[in-house]
C-alpha cells in the first residue's frame, strides 16, 4: 500500500473513500510479493496491482464489496485445477490478500500515506488475522518506537504490536508476525501484517562517462537513489546527469569514505582509471555494502587485482569485486550495456543465476539466497 503513496495522498486529499487490497501473505511461484496492492475508490477508478493480472478482476470486486459494506476480508487465491483461467493464480502460487475499506478522514493511514510520501522511515502494523472485530485496525509505527492509532482491543495489545512492528522496520522488512490478544508476545491470537517503509537504496555511480548516463536511468527505474561522483568537473555535470539524485565532484576515494553507506548501497566503479579505481576500491572492498562492481577488459581487471594486492586486500575482500562488471548479454552501446549491469546487480540481490529461464530448470522466484521461494514468506523492503 505504501509504495501507492503518491496517489493515495492525492485521493485523501481530494476526500475520496477507498479500498485497499494489500498481499499479506504468498506461497509458490506467486507473481508479486507482500506488500504488492490494489486501491480502488468509489467511482471505480483503480492503481495498483496484487497479482500482475491473474486475480485483479476478482480482487478489484472485493474491494467494490468493501466499499459499500465497510467490512475488511481476508481472501486466499490459489492455482484452479479444474479451469487454470477461472480465479486463481495460472503460475501455481498463493496469495493471501486483506482487502480493508478506508475513509478519506481515517487518521492512521492518511498519516502513514503522508509519511511514505515524504520519504520517511514508518511501518504501518494491521491486524490481518485474529477476532473478527480487529480485523484491518492499523498502527502506525515510527523508528523510536512510537505509533499513532490503536488496534482497539486489550490495553497490552497496541505496546506489544508496536514493538513487534519496530522490530521489522529495525530491519527494513516487510511481513507478517503472531502475537497473542492479550498483548504477550506468545504467537496466537492475531496475525500482524507490518508494512515496512525505509529511504530507497543508495546507488554510487564513479566516473562521470556515458555509460554511466545510462545507469543512472537504469537505476532510477530500479528504484535507487542514484548519485554520480567524479573528480572532473567538465565532465560530472547536470547537463550530462539530469537524473541523477546527487552529483558530486570529489576523488571517489574521498567521497566514499565520508558518505553514508549500508547493506543496501550498490556501488558501481565505472573510471576503469588506475589512479581512480584503486583507492576506491581499497575503500569499497572493505565496507559492508550489498554488490561492488568494476568495469573495464579482462587485461585491466588482471592489472586492478594485481594492483589490490599490493596495496594489502585478501582473498576474501577480492572475492567480493564483481569484475568485468555486467552479465554477458552481448552488450554494446551504453544503454545496453547498463542493462546487463543492471540485471548482474538484480541477480546478486535476489539470488538469481543470471542463465536463461528456458531450459534450465531454475527457480522464477528466489528468496534471495538463490531459494525457490515456497510457503508463505516476508520481503527485505529495498
Amino acid at each position: 500500500m505504501l509504495d501507492m503513496a503518491e496517489e493515495l495522498n492525492r485521493w485523501f486529499e481530494e476526500g475520496r473513500d477507498f479500498a485497499v487490497a494489500t498481499v499479506v501473505a504468498v506461497g509458490g511461484s506467486a507473481p508479486r510479493g507482500p506488500g504488492a496492492a490494489l486501491a480502488v475508490d468509489r467511482q471505480g477508478t483503480a492503481i495498483g496491482s496484487v497479482s500482475g493480472g491473474c486475480v485483479e478482476g476478482a480482487v478489484y470486486d472485493l474491494c467494490v464489496q468493501a466499499l459499500q459494506d465497510g467490512r475488511t476480508v481476508r481472501e486466499r487465491f490459489g492455482y484452479s485445477d479444474e479451469d487454470a483461467f477461472a480465479v486463481g493464480l495460472t503460475c501455481g502460487g498463493v496469495i493471501e490478500v486483506l482487502v480493508t475499506p478506508v475513509r478519506a478522514d481515517a487518521p492512521v493511514f492518511r498519516a502513514a500515506v503522508s509519511a511514505a510520501r515524504r520519504g520517511e522511515t514508518a511501518a504501518l502494523a494491521r491486524v490481518a488475522g485474529g477476532p473478527a472485530e480487529l480485523l484491518g485496525r492499523a498502527l502506525l509505527v515510527h523508528p523510536d518506537g512510537s505509533y499513532e492509532g490503536s488496534l482497539e482491543g486489550h490495553p497490552e495489545l497496541d505496546r506489544t504490536a508496536a514493538a513487534e512492528a519496530r522490530a521489522l522496520l529495525d530491519s527494513g522488512r516487510t511481513g507478517t508476525v503472531e502475537i497473542a490478544a492479550d498483548g504477550s508476545r506468545c504467537p496466537g491470537g492475531v496475525t500482524l501484517f507490518v508494512e515496512s517503509r525505509v529511504p530507497p537504496p543508495r546507488m554510487i555511480v564513479f566516473g562521470a562517462v556515458d555509460f554511466a548516463t545510462a545507469l543512472v536511468r537504469a537505476g532510477k527505474f530500479l528504484g535507487y537513489h542514484v548519485t554520480v561522483c567524479d573528480a572532473r568537473p567538465v565532465f560530472a555535470t547536470r547537463v550530462r546527469f539530469a537524473e541523477a539524485d546527487e552529483l558530486v565532484v570529489d576523488w571517489p576515494h574521498r567521497y566514499l569514505r565520508r558518505t553514508a553507506t549500508d547493506e543496501r548501497t550498490v556501488l558501481c566503479v565505472l573510471t576503469h582509471d588506475a589512479k581512480f579505481d584503486v583507492p576506491l576500491l581499497e575503500t569499497a572492498l572493505r565496507l559492508p555494502v550489498a554488490f561492488v562492481g568494476a568495469m573495464g577488459s579482462r587485461r585491466t581487471h588482471e592489472d586492478r587485482d594485481r594492483r589490490l594486492r599490493d596495496v594489502g586486500l585478501g582473498e576474501r575482500e577480492l572475492a567480493r569485486l564483481r569484475s568485468p562488471i555486467g552479465l554477458d548479454l552481448g552488450a554494446r552501446t551504453p544503454e545496453e550495456t547498463a542493462l546487463s549491469i543492471a540485471a548482474e546487480i538484480v541477480a546478486a540481490r535476489r539470488g538469481g543465476t543470471g542463465v536463461p529461464l528456458t531450459g534450465s530448470g531454475t527457480p522464477i522466484h528466489h528468496d534471495g539466497d538463490g531459494r525457490e521461494m515456497g510457503g508463505i514468506r516476508s520481503r527485505a523492503v529495498a
